[in-house]
């Protein structure tokens, strides 16, 4: 009985092994991409019949005066990110690389907040971010001198404070990647950087970044993608509040699709959807295009 199962296994072709992951992998990847396109071109709100309507839902998704809200707010949240949260987690791992004890603790303690549930993460940065002058950080503001501050409560400081959060919240992951690319550094170049006399500086930008300039592009492009599709913090901070200075695209794709009070326009919502897809798409082939000779 095994001769005749390893009989057939040697005769059956490597594609009948690969069905089962290939059906897996068409029905919950392929599918709802082929799908969205399918409801980017009708009237449909999952209940009653669809109508084929066309480009339509695209123009209405063009037409709307809170489309342009939407982007500017989504790239402002995507440039405070880059600005604020993309050098962050380098120069931790920088600094943590350097440490000779407790350096696996140090470690724990950067990816602890990305085990968070993100619910709680929000609930606790809320309290935090209480406006009152006995809120948390504008307690700590206070024994300053400096403050209160209306974190959630200004349109010009809603947004850094969602920034501010989402870096907390997602540094950690790309700390343990820099930490893991520092290790193949060759120890004998901070040697010889030492005897040139080079300080700490000298030797972090003459070598430690040219070792990770492969990794700091891939980690850019993939905070610009990720920063672009934000939905979770203005969603359970804000609401995209307040007066829409936290309404990004994707919680306008929300809106379009559960927030409408006659039962939802996911034609709508497919047809943004898209839309952000193909601009994200459309940005990635430019940047690996730009930057491929930078990667080598």
């Amino acid at each position: 009985m095994s001769s005749l199962l390893a009989r057939a296994r040697a005769a059956a072709p490597p594609v009948v092994f690969l069905l089962p992951m290939l059906l897996v992998f068409g029905l919950f990847s392929w599918w709802p991409i082929v799908r969205s396109f399918v409801m980017s071109v009708q009237q449909t709100n999952l209940v009653t019949d669809p109508v084929f309507v066309g480009l339509d839902n695209f123009r209405a998704v063009l037409d709307d005066p809170l489309l342009a809200t939407a982007v500017q707010n989504t790239l402002w949240f995507a440039l405070l990110a880059l600005v604020i949260g993309y050098p962050v987690p380098l120069v931790l791992a920088v600094i943590m690389s350097d440490l000779r004890r407790a350096r696996g603790l140090y470690s724990l303690l950067a990816y602890l907040p990305v085990v968070v549930p993100p619910a709680v993460a929000v609930l606790l940065w809320r309290f935090f971010y209480d406006a009152e002058p006995t809120g948390v950080f504008n307690s700590v503001l206070g024994w300053v001198g400096l403050g209160p501050v209306p974190w959630l409560e200004d349109p010009s400081w809603a947004m850094p404070s969602l920034v501010i959060e989402a870096t907390w919240a997602a540094a950690g992951g790309t700390v343990i990647i820099y930490l893991a690319a520092l290790v193949s550094v060759p120890p004998e170049l901070y040697d010889a950087a030492e005897v040139d006399g080079a300080g700490v500086l000298s030797k972090v930008w003459h070598v430690t970044l040219p070792h990770l300039r492969g990794i700091m592009l891939i980690t850019l492009i993939l905070q610009i993608i990720g920063t672009s599709q934000v939905f979770l913090e203005p969603y359970l901070f804000t609401d995209g509040g307040p007066d829409n200075a936290t309404l990004t695209v994707l919680l306008l794709v929300y809106d379009y699709a559960f927030a409408n009070t006659t039962g939802g326009d996911y034609g709508k919502a497919t047809a943004l959807s898209l839309m952000l897809a193909g601009a994200l798409a459309l940005m990635s082939v430019v940047y690996f295009r730009v930057t491929r000779r930078w990667s080598e």
